[in-house]
């Protein structure tokens, strides 16, 4: 069965502003979404609430991921139904190797599915973890690092897929996974995540910008703007926004949104 991932009428408010005002978005297992639009529009608020950061409080609407609703989960419930957020600014935990730490979500997450699993033994997330970082043609040394203390830019972006490719959700959530990328680090990440991408795996893009969308195929695009989706349409959609800007979104829509 696919799953799917259904935001219905999503009323967001941050410190007791709203900032998403009704969106929509159907978004299932196999397919890739782009979200686009300016900056203040409620991307990344989207993505915080899909994934149950307590500062976002839901006033209206419905999360649902296959078939069991997300308003009331804790962000690890969420996260053991498959659904996964790539961070656009990923925090350095100094003293925690990559391959420690995924060693810990991959077992909390089997617990938490089963309390009797006994996690997955060190010689198996070995053999997993080199098969991962091959698929993603990424040197085995970047694993004995600690976590993003360090790293650049784009080896925090890999280091954020190297997790999606060991965690396998069905959904994964990449918030703005292009910011502050060079044109090879950007490269580099559109690579991991193309080869990720497949019929077991749905990704929804963040993105200000087209450029990631040059490397990365989307079969949807939406435009977000003072809080909701106003435009949906295919690839051709990221296309028209590089070469005209979001002016003319903001005026067709000009009678129906106040700008944030």
């Amino acid at each position: 069965m696919t799953s799917t991932l259904e935001i219905h009428n999503l009323h967001v408010a941050v410190e007791g502003k709203e900032i998403l005002k009704g969106v929509d978005l159907i978004v299932k297992q196999g397919e890739i979404h782009a979200l686009m639009g300016p900056n203040g529009t409620g991307k990344s608020t989207l993505a915080y609430s899909l994934m149950g950061h307590p500062k976002y409080e839901i006033t209206q609407g419905r999360m649902i991921f296959k078939g069991v609703e997300l308003n009331d989960l804790d962000p690890d419930e969420r996260s053991r139904l498959g659904l996964f957020l790539a961070f656009q600014y990923p925090v350095a935990i100094p003293g925690v190797s990559l391959a420690n730490f995924l060693r810990m979500a991959i077992n909390a997450q089997r617990r938490g599915n089963d309390p009797d699993d006994k996690g997955i033994s060190i010689p198996n997330f070995r053999v997993m973890l080199k098969e991962k970082m091959d698929l993603l043609q990424m040197s085995h040394e970047f694993a004995g690092r600690y976590l993003n203390e360090g790293f650049s830019g784009g080896e925090k972006k890999r280091a954020e897929i190297l997790q999606l490719a060991a965690l396998e959700p069905d959904i994964a959530v990449l918030d703005e996974t292009d910011s502050g990328l060079d044109i090879d680090a950007l490269r580099i990440v559109a690579s991991g995540v193309n080869t990720l991408a497949g019929p077991e795996l749905g990704v929804l893009i963040i993105t200000h910008y087209q450029r990631i969308l040059n490397y990365i195929r989307p079969d949807f695009v939406h435009i977000m703007l003072d809080g909701r989706i106003v435009e949906s349409a295919g690839a051709e959609l990221a296309e028209h926004l590089e070469e005209h800007g979001y002016d003319w979104i903001r005026e067709k829509h000009n009678g129906d949104l106040v700008e944030v």
